[in-house]
């Protein structure tokens, strides 16, 4: 199982370009390729799962199964907007101090802005014109199971519903008590929970 987090996806190397869904597609592709690994089963946390969709919609045959968890499936200018400002790196420093230093410690100290803002571009980007229509996740052959906090305040739980009866090969879960952040996802029942999906055990 390969593990498609935001953070895992964004490197020094690509903090030149602009980031968008199907640079992050390209990039994962590519990795793919090169190590020979068609056919392998994803877990998608946020982005990452969106990532992960996409690939199964426009590459078909590039992975199995995709395990998503807090992914965010609707997106429109409205949303976007609100969720980009909340990338502000001043505004992080100065609300959520602890946040922007797991930031800092996760990303290099010189770079932890830079990808806040390309990621806020994104999401606008993302809002006036979504990688994957509604349409598209109809499309979608793969073994996709779609889970969500009951807490995110980020992701709703109609619109990973939504998603879920458009799948053909579509499994639901809700988290209780689960907001967005992975740090906040009870950590022991989620592995539980991709090890039965993945047929680990």
């Amino acid at each position: 199982v390969y593990v498609l987090n935001f953070s895992v996806l964004v490197g020094k190397q690509i903090l030149d370009y602009k980031f968008s869904i199907e640079m992050f597609a390209e990039d994962v592709l590519y990795f793919i390729d090169r190590n020979k690994l068609e056919g392998i089963n994803v877990y998608g946390y946020s982005m990452g799962g969106y990532v992960a969709l996409y690939i199964a919609r426009y590459y078909p045959g590039k992975i199995n199964k995709i395990f998503t968890t807090a992914t965010k499936f609707d997106w429109n200018e409205e949303t976007s907007l609100k969720e980009s400002k909340l990338l502000n790196p001043e505004k992080v420093i100065e609300k959520i101090p602890e946040f922007a230093k797991q930031l800092s410690e996760r990303h290099s100290p010189e770079n932890w802005k830079t990808v806040l803002y390309k990621t806020g571009e994104m999401m606008i980007g993302l809002g006036k014109n979504p990688a994957l229509k509604e349409d598209d996740f109809s499309k979608i052959e793969n073994e996709v199971f779609v889970c969500v906090g009951d807490r995110d305040n980020m992701v709703t739980i109609e619109e990973t519903v939504d998603v879920y009866r458009q799948l053909k090969n579509g499994r639901l879960m809700i988290f209780p008590d689960t907001p967005h952040p992975i740090e906040k996802i009870n950590v022991e029942r989620l592995a539980n929970e991709i090890k039965i999906f993945f047929s680990c055990i």
